[in-house]
């Protein structure tokens, strides 16, 4: 297994590059965000996936091990292959994509290239607080919204609901008052 390449750019496309190591010719599939990361370098260094298939073996780069954790855990989703997940990279920076996933947000999920609203809301409910170790910690605010809706759908009412609530509530605010404010909103609806 090939755990990372260190050499210099022989060839760029839109989304993959051909690495030269010590003459050899490595063909990468990288996201546009690695792309953008090491433009204007000389020497490259990349994490790398090998993905195997019957009729293909498949090499994909990452800038950093956050980016590689990440792909691995989308692959994982089911619908989701290693092109896909590549794509969903190139679409929005590692934070936001965490964050999309913790806060439930299949709007922005659904945002990223190639996301239908099923894949989206697949990858929460197979990633959703999975993805801590990424060494890019969620905000503080979006995981105390993340505990009062499921505090909200633990009391009975319906998630989508909930998310239209919580998604109104102030950033800033502390799980009791924002499960008292949603519960005093999804009250009035019944």
């Amino acid at each position: 297994m090939i755990a990372f390449l260190q050499g210099t750019r022989v060839f760029q496309d839109k989304d993959s590059l051909i690495l030269n190591v010590q003459g050899v010719g490595y063909e990468l599939y990288c996201s546009q965000n690695t792309l953008n990361d090491l433009e204007g370098k000389s020497v490259l260094k990349l994490w790398v996936h090998t993905h195997v298939r019957e009729d293909q073996i498949t090499l994909f780069g990452f800038s950093s091990q956050a980016e590689k954790q990440l792909f691995m855990s989308l692959i994982k989703v089911s619908g989701i292959g290693p092109r896909l997940a590549i794509k969903i990279l190139s679409g929005a920076r590692i934070d936001s994509i965490l964050q999309m996933i913790e806060e439930g947000d299949v709007k922005g999920l659904t945002s990223l290239p190639k996301i239908g609203k099923k894949t989206a809301e697949q990858m929460i409910l197979s990633l959703k607080g999975k993805l801590v170790g990424l060494g890019h910690p969620v905000s503080t605010s979006s995981s105390v919204k993340g505990d009062i809706r499921s505090a909200l759908v633990n009391l009975g009412f319906h998630p989508q609901e909930v998310e239209r609530v919580v998604a109104q509530l102030d950033p800033q605010i502390d799980f009791q008052e924002g499960v008292r404010k949603g519960l005093s909103e999804l009250s009035q609806q019944i």
